[in-house]
């Protein structure tokens, strides 16, 4: 391999159009519908439209502060740097780290049904076998390990086409679901009500796998310094996909409920999109739908990849993580020691995954965990762009909405119901949530004591930064790491 120390991203390789397919990407709304579904209906019932309804509010507003957020600091880190230079160093490493813990995580959640999808293409007892699911789940992870590897180009022409095919999917069964007659329930606008929450306890747990559903989009502000006109262009592409796949969940986990009886939701816990395209259109609907997860689950596994190897590449360059993590290959340009050790880290995952049980005992509790690693360095960033544009916020109607209250309620909602769930939630999904967090502690400490200056940041302030569209390149050849430096320093 050869590498360089002081190399960086490769500047302006994506576009507009291509950050908002990878935003949606993101998110995988095949996947997340057919991964978590059960999930969401298992803790709230009929309420999971409104649970869906209710998180993308506070979600709308936490990508209005990545937004607002990018336009001051280009950063591959993301919330990692703007959190630790508007709040605190600390609060910094732990959202970076709650990001690279989920995605790791992720890893496993997201393979298996890789894996299994890719069985019951060919044999739906196969897809059953959690240690078969999790070898051919971990090949496809392998590949995409690769694309990332490959670069930025690779990655984005790979991505089109896999989401390409997944969005004509899902979009060919939400115009066949409205026609569908064959209903096991009328639909019902109580749905997006708080009627059927079992109180402020059952709307938490529904709100904090809902915030699974959405999680990916910020893949866009990881990208960041690979993007041309990025100040403007990440965060814009962050907003349309929360509001693509918000569209998409609303209608799938609506003709779930209108078309699925509660006995099939339950005996089908990692597969109820494809039962619900057998539904839909016997015969070929749920081969369909399978594809479109399948594809979904492989091409997240690819944005899942880029947002945990942008972190660490950011945080090895910073030295708040062993600088080799911040090294870039000389012909692809990516962070090659940080994909090579993700890599590593999740197959070793894999294997420890057989023993966990079966593939829904394993999404569950995954789920569960990443939603609280979530709700942490979500909310965050929202409080982050609070203070960054304070003393901007009362100079428009737009900042004081868009960059400060609305963020602000999605950061307190992210934070509400991170508390408010930790009653409801297993012991295993508490133990990988919150455990995962504190271990991020021993390397945060270690390096705050060697001296990163990453722990004596230049503090982010709108109202001093230039505004002017970010171009790699022309800013001091002398600024620290995490102002935004170019992409090739």
């Amino acid at each position: 391999m050869s590498y360089s120390r002081g190399r960086g991203l490769q500047a302006n390789v994506l576009s507009t159009f291509d950050t908002v397919v990878m935003a949606v990407a993101g998110s995988a709304p095949a996947y997340s519908l057919a991964a978590t579904t059960a999930v969401l209906v298992g803790a709230v019932g009929l309420a999971s439209p409104a649970a869906l309804l209710y998180c993308a509010i506070p979600m709308l507003g936490i990508a209005l502060a990545f937004s607002y957020l990018g336009r001051i600091d280009v950063n591959a880190g993301a919330s990692y740097s703007w959190v630790g230079r508007t709040l605190h160093p600390f609060l910094g490493f732990i959202s970076g780290w709650a990001l690279v813990i989920s995605a790791t995580i992720f890893m496993v959640a997201g393979s298996l049904p890789a894996g299994s999808m890719t069985l019951a293409l060919f044999d739906e007892k196969l897809a059953e076998n959690t240690a078969l699911s999790t070898v051919v789940g971990a090949a496809w992870f392998l590949v995409m390990l690769l694309v990332v590897l490959g670069g930025a180009r690779l990655t984005v022409r790979a991505q089109l086409v896999m989401s390409g095919v997944e969005l004509a999917i899902l979009a060919l069964f939400a115009v066949l679901a409205f026609f569908h007659t064959g209903n096991a329930r009328a639909f019902d606008w109580s749905w997006l009500g708080f009627s059927h929450f079992d109180g402020m306890a059952g709307f938490a747990s529904g709100a904090l796998i809902a915030a699974f559903y959405y999680w990916g989009w910020d893949v866009t502000s990881n990208l960041s310094e690979e993007t041309r006109n990025s100040r403007r262009t990440t965060g814009l592409a962050g907003l349309i996909g929360v509001g693509i796949v918000f569209l998409l969940f609303e209608v799938f986990t609506i003709a779930v409920n209108v078309i699925l009886s509660s006995k099939q939701i339950e005996e089908n816990d990692a597969n109820v999109l494809a039962v619900l395209g057998e539904e839909i259109w016997p015969g070929w609907g749920g081969k369909l739908l399978i594809v479109a997860v399948m594809l979904s689950t492989i091409a997240t596994l690819e944005t899942t990849l880029i947002q945990v190897t942008r972190s660490l590449f950011a945080m090895g360059r910073d030295r708040t993580m062993p600088a080799a993590l911040g090294r870039v290959h000389r012909r692809w340009n990516t962070p090659w020691v940080a994909i090579v050790v993700v890599g590593a880290v999740a197959l070793a995952m894999f294997i420890a995954s057989n023993a966990l049980g079966s593939v829904g005992d394993i999404l569950s509790d995954a789920i569960s965990a990443i939603g609280l690693q979530i709700a942490v360095y979500y909310g965050l960033a929202g409080l982050a762009v609070v203070v960054a544009y304070r003393k901007m916020l009362l100079t428009s109607p737009a900042n004081f909405l868009f960059g400060g209250l609305w963020p602000l309620c999605g950061a307190l909602f992210m934070f509400w119901v991170f508390v408010e769930s930790l009653g409801e939630l297993s012991s295993a999904a508490i133990t990988i949530g919150i455990g995962g967090l504190a271990v991020g502690l021993v390397p945060m400490l270690w390096y705050w004591r060697q001296g990163s200056d990453y722990y004596r940041p230049a503090k982010l302030d709108a109202s001093r930064a230039v505004e002017a569209d970010y171009v790699p390149g022309e800013q001091d050849a002398h600024a620290r790491v995490h102002e935004g430096l170019s992409t090739d320093f």
